[in-house]
């Protein structure tokens, strides 16, 4: 398993480039997050990698950080979901936005992903519900923070009160299904209650 690489950056043709290690030069494909934030061709490089052998040949891919390499880990194991199609996710979506599209159960974020349809957004969610912030430290409490911040008609009021109430974060994301979309914030917590108490 090649789980770092560091070395001279000898090409960028996205999303593929080659890095050169004491003389040898490895071809990663890389989502257009890392991508971007690459340096110029001829400095040093080190990135994280995912080293997959496939019968149509062995391929490596490369991320900025390790929780991206995580996330993309995670894409891997839902079902349908090839190298490409994690890749395309990653490179639309950061993984904190990713994590917040999860938390919130928005297909909507998820669709404008290139080659992702509504099916798949759908199947993307159920699969990553709990796995995503258990998988990458520290994400899924900044995505539910984001989440909250970022969520339209109050619904991050919402959540932000059934946290603040003491329940945990499956509880009160399981109850923000339950909730209207139109609903306003004080009818969202009453109907987000009736349903935790239900439960």
């Amino acid at each position: 398993m090649i789980g770092r690489i560091q070395g001279i950056l000898l090409e960028k043709n996205p999303p593929q480039i080659v890095i050169d290690v004491h003389g040898v030069g490895y071809e990663l494909d890389v989502p257009m997050s890392t991508f971007y934030g690459l340096p110029a061709t001829g400095a040093q490089v080190s990135l994280y990698t995912h080293f997959a052998v496939r019968e149509d040949g062995h391929f490596l891919f490369g991320f900025a950080s390790a929780e991206e390499r995580t996330a993309f880990r995670q894409l891997l194991k839902v079902s349908g979901i090839g190298a490409r199609t994690a890749l395309a996710v990653l490179s639309g979506l950061s993984v904190t936005d990713l994590a917040q599209a999860v938390a919130l159960q928005e297909s909507g974020r998820l669709v404008k992903v290139p080659g992702i349809g509504k099916k798949t957004a759908e199947r993307l969610l159920l699969e990553l519900r709990d796995k995503l912030s258990g998988a990458v430290p520290g994400v899924g409490a900044k995505a539910l923070a984001g989440a909250a911040t970022a969520a339209p008609d109050g619904r991050g009021d919402i959540l932000n009160a059934l946290l603040s109430l003491g329940y945990n974060e499956r509880e009160a994301l399981a109850a923000m299904k339950h909730v209207p979309e139109d609903a306003g914030v004080s009818d969202g917590i009453r109907h987000a209650l009736r349903a935790l108490s239900k439960a």
